[in-house]
């Protein structure tokens, strides 16, 4: 989940999916509400994770904070 720079979310969004080329960005998508948008990524263990949000994310500019929810067990849909 990250907050932006007032007006810049869809910037840093196109930057994370088109820029910067991230492994492993299921989506990122804008967000009404206490975060300005949420990007979702799937990766084989934390330490990857770790060197996505620290090397990469935080880094892209106009991110002001990042907010780090890890999903412990996934639920899969009934076909």
């Amino acid at each position: 989940m990250l907050t932006t720079k007032p007006g810049t979310s869809m910037e840093v969004l196109k930057y994370i999916k088109e820029v910067s080329n991230i492994e492993g960005v299921i989506y990122a998508d804008p967000v009404f509400g206490r975060f300005d948008a949420i990007v979702v990524v799937e990766v084989p263990s934390l330490e990857r994770l770790s060197e996505i949000i620290y090397k990469v994310i935080e880094k892209v500019p106009n991110v002001i904070h990042t907010e780090t929810a890890i999903v412990l067990t996934g639920l899969k849909s009934e076909e």
